[in-house]
């Protein structure tokens, strides 16, 4: 049956016998008496835990299903009506084939931090109007995609444009593989529209900035000298009447080093709007050490390093055509519309086989 062979070749590739020395190694250690002795290293080793088993139950799930319907076969073939069964059997097997092509698609979110949350970031390029516009497009399009997707996105901190829009957003997007996805996004994205600011209704292409970082926790080594922090508070901007803190529980860092600020203004409390953006601040500081590392190899291989600005990924031209390419992967589309409503995972999908490729 072809179907086992596929499971075969997939089994190698996730090395399901090496998780599963893994997962018994993690088991192990969990058991200790000692274990909570430091309570942060035991909740991080029964996450690994119960995410590798996750991972382990789901292969041997899919493996025991495709024995079944082999017997099936088997079955159907010593049956004299054979027929009566065959509805059932490509009923099972079309199933299974389903399953077994989200499982190979998963194996293209195997980077060290794919499964985390993400901290996702949007920035309006020079423009005034028309770019805080199309900065908010890009948020909603973002917002969109995590409801089909089933992911909780927070607003950790929004900057409003002075007539619409807004100049800049951070969203916290909350899921299994969140990161692992929209790691796909990270760069420029490029908008040709007629105006609709623009009396004269000409065509103007606009930019917007996305960054993508992983969530990461306080196991992973990111240094931050306090004395390199400046901290404010401020009282947090609301639509008005209740929703305006009267305390200063908005909180805004400053890392002095890098010039990076963090500004978290979600929660009511002080504290809370603290933790969250030193979280974001921990993500940035990170991201920037992996970006130094992805240049530093791009470089030894003799790969053309953009940076910023110039590394535009993605053009959404709403006139005198409608189509939405990606420059990396050669993907497109021409409904312009569903992709701004929230419909890009043909792009992730088309990135993440391109860079399992080495396009990236």
């Amino acid at each position: 049956m072809p179907l086992m062979s596929e499971f075969s070749a997939l089994w190698c590739v996730f090395e399901l016998s090496q998780k599963e020395a893994q997962l018994a190694e993690l088991e192990r250690q969990s058991a200790q008496p000692d274990l909570w002795n430091d309570q942060e290293r035991a909740q991080k080793l029964l996450r690994d835990a119960a995410a590798l088993r996750s991972q382990v139950n789901d292969w041997r799930q899919i493996e025991n299903e495709i024995r079944d319907a082999l017997d099936l076969v088997d079955l159907s073939e010593a049956e004299e009506d054979a027929g009566a069964m065959a509805e059932e059997i490509a009923h099972e097997v079309g199933r299974l084939e389903q399953v077994m092509e989200r499982r190979e698609f998963e194996l293209l979110l195997s980077g060290p931090h794919d499964r985390r949350n993400a901290i996702l970031a949007i920035h309006a390029g020079a423009g005034g109007t028309e770019a805080n516009d199309w900065a908010n497009m890009l948020l909603r399009m973002y917002l969109r995609w995590c409801e089909r997707r089933g992911f909780r996105a927070e607003v950790l901190d929004r900057t409003e444009g002075e007539e619409t829009g807004i100049k800049s957003v951070t969203v916290r997007v909350e899921g299994e593989y969140a990161y692992g996805y929209l790691r796909s996004e990270r760069g420029v994205h490029r908008l040709v529209r007629l105006s609709p600011f623009d009396a004269n209704h000409r065509r103007h292409t606009t930019f917007g900035l996305v960054e993508v970082m992983p969530e990461i926790d306080d196991d992973i080594e990111v240094h931050l000298d306090p004395k390199d922090l400046r901290v404010d508070v401020f009282r947090s901007s609301g639509a008005g009447g209740q929703n305006v803190q009267k305390t200063s529980t908005a909180v805004r860092l400053l890392h002095i080093p890098t010039g990076i600020i963090v500004t978290c203004q979600n929660e009511r409390s002080q504290v809370q709007n603290r933790e969250t953006a030193m979280r974001v601040l921990r993500a940035r500081l990170y991201e920037i050490e992996l970006q130094k590392r992805e240049e530093e190899q791009a470089r030894l291989k003799g790969k053309h390093v953009e940076a910023g600005w110039g590394n535009q990924i993605r053009s959404y031209v709403l006139h005198p055509y409608h189509l939405v390419k990606d420059l990396r992967t050669e993907y497109e589309t021409g409904n312009t519309t569903a992709v701004l409503d929230g419909e890009i995972d043909g792009f992730i999908e088309a990135y993440l086989k391109w860079a399992a490729l080495g396009g990236a």
